[in-house]
């Protein structure tokens, strides 16, 4: 069986709960959500994950309720989301299990 995608794109569904064989003492999942400053979740935010060096690495897009989910390796990331209310970057240090990260944007 494949993961449920998001309509019009080949990444999995953001908000689909991550798979029962998912063995979090071996993954890393790198998750959180996308808001506005204003505390409104941002749907459809393009979220791309860069490496420790700047380079582009992965992208999806943020579910209804503006989450969003990298499988990555253990390290440091910067998390950049671009939308209609703006852009915003977030940086984590994630280890092996599940790091939640919450990026806001705001209008430059």
């Amino acid at each position: 069986m494949t993961a449920p995608t998001a309509a019009g794109c080949a990444a999995p569904d953001q908000a689909a709960p991550l798979p029962a064989s998912l063995d979090l003492e071996k993954e890393t999942v790198i998750t959180g959500q996308v808001t506005a400053e204003s505390g409104e979740v941002v749907p459809g935010a393009y979220v791309r994950l860069l490496d420790s060096t700047g380079e582009f690495t992965a992208e999806v897009v943020t579910s209804a309720a503006g989450q969003f989910r990298f499988f990555a390796a253990p390290g440091d990331w910067t998390l950049r989301a671009l939308s209609r209310f703006g852009n915003g970057d977030t940086t984590v240090t994630a280890g092996r299990g599940v790091n939640e990260v919450a990026v806001t944007v705001a209008l430059a």
